[in-house]
C-alpha cells in the first residue's frame, strides 16, 4: 500500500482547516491523526475515514465501499470507507466529513475500557 507523497501533503493541505493534523506511515498506508485519534487512512492513493452507524449511510449512498485487505483466509473489511473523489477537491465539504470521522473515532476511543496494568513478578 505505498502512498504517494504528492497525494498525502494534497490531503493534508485539503483536511487542515478541520485543525491540526498528522499522517504517518504505518503498514505501507498511512494513518491520519488528530490529538492522537487516528480518523482516516491512506492505501493506494485512496483516502478512507472511519464510519459507524452515524456516518456509514452517507458512504453507501454515495456508492463508496469499506477499506478491504487481504486476511488469511478471506477478506476483511475494516470501519474505514472511501471518501467520495469529488470531495477530494471541496475543502470545506471535505473537514465536514473528516469532522464526523473523528467524532466516531473520539466515541470509539472513549468507550473502550482500559486494560488493567500486567503485575511484574517480584523475586
Amino acid at each position: 500500500m505505498p502512498v504517494n507523497a504528492e497525494f498525502a501533503a494534497f490531503l493534508h493541505d485539503q483536511i487542515e482547516p478541520f485543525g491540526p493534523i498528522t499522517i504517518r506511515s504505518m503498514f505501507g498506508g498511512a494513518g491520519l491523526f488528530r490529538d492522537g485519534i487516528m480518523f482516516g487512512l491512506i492505501a493506494y492513493d485512496t483516502l478512507y475515514f472511519k464510519t459507524g452507524d452515524a456516518n456509514r449511510a452517507d458512504y453507501e449512498n454515495a456508492g463508496m465501499g469499506p477499506f478491504t485487505y487481504e486476511g488469511k483466509s478471506k477478506p476483511v473489511a475494516m470501519s474505514y470507507h472511501q471518501v467520495p473523489a469529488d470531495l477530494l477537491e471541496d475543502p470545506d465539504e471535505l473537514c465536514e466529513w473528516a469532522r464526523r470521522a473523528f467524532e466516531i473515532a473520539l466515541k470509539l476511543k472513549k468507550a473502550k475500557k482500559p486494560r488493567p496494568k500486567k503485575r511484574s513478578k517480584t523475586t
